[in-house]
């Protein structure tokens, strides 16, 4: 994709990479995201400050649910899931097996995992809120704390339990 750009803000999960152009958000990079990431000029659009904005109202406890137009890049299948993870409201969590369901491929849990760990915007299209059929926690890519602590954030634990980190970039 041309004219990407990227900017940077700090979160009590690490600090979070945003992508996109002028019109749509493309990646929220995980401080402790698997690969590698883009590197593209640090340069903010109103779609990236729209984003930080709302990323920020988020970690603050003001914000559920976000507007920010996106354009992850994607097979369909994929597509699908992510459009799935979407509507996965704030303070829930579903199962692998459940976004399988809701996609009309009942047999594909393993499938929708693999799809949900290449989710390229993270937070904004919820894929911490998938856990596994038993109510177990299983893998992120932002790293199992950084998961725990999105889940207590929205109230499915007690309080979070990922230690503050440094807020500097």
């Amino acid at each position: 994709m041309t004219n990407v750009s990227m900017i940077t803000i700090a979160t009590p999960i690490g600090p979070l990479r945003l992508y996109g152009t002028s019109d749509v958000l493309t990646c929220v990079w995980l401080p402790q995201g698997r690969g590698t990431a883009p590197t593209e000029p640090v340069r903010e659009t109103p779609v990236l400050a729209h984003a930080a904005a709302q990323l920020t109202e988020y970690f603050a406890g003001k914000r559920t649910a976000f507007d920010v137009p996106l354009a992850p890049e994607g097979t369909e299948f994929q597509q699908a899931v992510w459009r799935v993870l979407s509507t996965i409201p704030f303070g829930a969590t579903w199962s692998y097996r459940d976004v399988a369901r809701v996609i009309g491929q009942p047999t594909a849990s393993r499938a929708v995992g693999a799809a949900n760990g290449k989710n390229p915007i993270a937070i904004i299209v919820p894929c911490h809120r998938v856990i596994g059929a038993s109510g177990a926690l299983t893998g992120y890519g932002g790293g199992m704390d950084a998961k725990r602590w999105l889940l207590a954030h929205e109230g499915q634990q007690a309080q979070p339990q990922l230690p503050l980190r440094p807020s500097s970039c």
